[in-house]
């Protein structure tokens, strides 16, 4: 039986009788621990195919049970058609459970992933079945950039219903950058009042001529934000959230002109900033500003519970240090503190932050910049600039999240035709993505065992519209998450053939649930942005 599953799971089989129906009769016997996948069932395949999916009895025919095992793998499950009509769903843990519900909708075809029927009293269902599945990585994410152009709460919603679908368990949601503030601080309301908003905002790449001059923002009120994480958990993703610092913080900056390095540059006089790249202008090593973020992070780690967002992350990348090098003020830390110079500065930045995460129960994850002057002893690092500080970060005993921009990065364009629209980085296509190696081949073992997983990164500077986030993350997010979950070949062996060959019945899927991704034959009319300036980089991206 060709399933067509994605991610391909670790075995299937198809031989046998019985099979599963979905019909009116059909109930949920869900066992203790099983209630978020039971009312996700309910919520998701109900409303898809118009059924009640009451609840049943143990033993029930044509029945959806679902069960916790705790001597499966944790997030693994067995799904099994039964004699009955029924299946079976068993989990090692609540989340396996939920990711075996994510499989049987994908078996159910198509229509279980429209919102309402469309079959009218048509039957449902699919013959024997038995799958063994558990994921290959713990960390499976996706990193959303709502600061460069806002996404509303909705849309944040739909995107982690479409982790869910993928499998894919963390939401990286990066709140805060140069072009604006998008989390409610009620201590500090200014960060939204001000840092929320820019006037316009330039059109296409930073060398592009055009400008949209309608103002830009939004925030998340801390309402949205706890509606956010309880969704998330409900479909158990974990949230990251990220406060980009000493770096990346202009807006927050232009709503409280102190945090910046006032001895060098007139900060009172910065706006949110409306272009693209790296601004000079950094935050002051002052105790204020780290009273000031202690304020900040105090307030977020309400909003995002231990048991839902483990890690906090705090950028650390990108962070000019000219301001610090020209600052009286800044010198005068660095001499204060016995530094070496301004890399170890940042360090100390980082460090600061690490110890006040730590005393809270939470761990610092920062991009691969903060293992420059030296990395405090529990914290993470995403690796972006390639792999080398992946490596570098797991070999000394650090944990690692890998996400090459060379390979990952899906803002990178898909192809190298000039209908793209705004091209970015490297040619990544659909098949590059499906190549990516999380563990690179020169990790000792011990090594590799740091490597918590692999996350694909999303940066929004030429995406100003979800049309155009889904442009760019479909269809390659699905290549992905099979990396991330799957235990594929080395990349030379994998079987992009055969994936291509399922991707057809996912394209199906994706229609069903309104995504705009890019169809194999290229972008149609309006997915084209004509005459927009972008970055485009020729030849292959180097492995580094």
């Amino acid at each position: 039986m060709n399933m067509d599953l994605i991610p391909a799971p670790a075995r299937a089989g198809d031989q046998g009788r019985c099979g599963f129906l979905l019909d009116e009769s059909t109930t949920v016997v869900a066992a203790p621990g099983t209630g978020t996948t039971e009312r996700w069932l309910r919520a998701t395949l109900g409303a898809a195919f118009g059924l009640p999916l009451a609840p049943g009895p143990e033993g029930a025919p044509r029945a959806i049970a679902l069960r916790v095992d705790t001597t499966l793998p944790s997030e693994g499950y067995r799904l099994t058609t039964t004699p009955d009509e029924g299946v079976a769903i068993t989990g090692g843990s609540p989340a396996g459970v939920f990711w075996g519900a994510q499989t049987l909708r994908q078996l159910l075809g198509p229509e279980a992933f429209r919102r309402a029927p469309v079959g009218g009293a048509a039957v449902h269902g699919f013959g024997f079945t038995d799958i063994e599945d558990a994921p290959r990585f713990g960390w499976r994410g996706l990193m959303l950039d709502v600061a460069r152009h806002f996404m509303p709460k909705d849309d944040v919603l739909r995107y982690l219903d479409l982790l869910a679908a993928h499998k894919l368990n963390v939401f990286h949601f990066h709140l805060s950058d140069d072009q604006g503030w998008r989390v409610e601080i009620k201590r500090y309301p200014r960060l939204t009042e001000v840092g929320a908003w820019r006037p316009r905002t330039k059109y296409g790449h930073r060398a592009s001529e055009l400008w949209d001059e309608t103002p830009h923002g939004g925030y998340y009120t801390q309402d949205d934000i706890r509606e956010i994480v309880a969704y998330a958990a409900a479909r158990h993703i974990r949230v990251v959230p990220e406060i980009d610092i000493p770096g990346h913080s202009q807006a927050a900056i232009s709503a409280y002109p102190e945090l910046g390095n006032t001895d060098v540059v007139d900060t009172s006089a910065l706006g949110v900033w409306d272009n693209w790249g790296v601004t000079p202008n950094v935050l002051a090593p002052t105790d204020h500003v780290l009273r000031f973020y202690e304020g900040v992070f105090e307030e977020l780690l309400e909003l995002f519970p231990p048991e839902t967002s483990p890690f906090v992350h705090v950028g650390g990348d990108e962070c000019p240090k000219d301001q610090w090098k020209r600052s009286p003020a800044a010198q005068a830390r660095i001499k204060e503190l016995g530094l070496a110079d301004e890399d170890e500065l940042q360090s100390w930045f980082i460090r600061h932050f690490d110890t006040w995460l730590t005393e809270r129960g939470r761990r610092l994850i920062g991009w691969d910049e903060i293992l420059e002057g030296g990395l405090a002893p529990g914290a993470a690092v995403s690796s972006w600039r390639g792999y080398a500080g992946g490596i570098a970060a797991a070999e000394a005993g650090h944990d690692v999240v890998m996400c090459p921009e060379q390979q990952v990065y899906l803002d990178h364009r898909q192809h190298g035709g000039p209908d793209e629209p705004m091209p970015i980085g490297y040619v990544r296509t659909l098949e590059d993505v499906y190549r990516f190696e999380p563990v690179p081949p020169t990790l000792s073992e011990e090594a590799a065992r740091h490597v918590l997983g692999a996350q694909a990164n999303v940066w929004t500077e030429v995406m100003q519209n979800r049309a155009r986030v889904d442009y760019q993350v479909f269809p390659r997010l699905a290549a992905f998450a099979e990396v991330a979950w799957s235990a594929l070949p080395a990349p030379d062996e994998r079987d992009f053939a055969g994936f291509e060959r399922r991707m057809t019945a996912h394209y199906a899927r994706l229609d069903a649930l309104g995504v705009g991704y890019r169809p194999p034959s290229g972008p149609l009319p309006w997915q084209q942005r004509p005459g927009i300036l972008g970055r485009p980089i020729e030849g292959a991206p180097p492995n580094v």
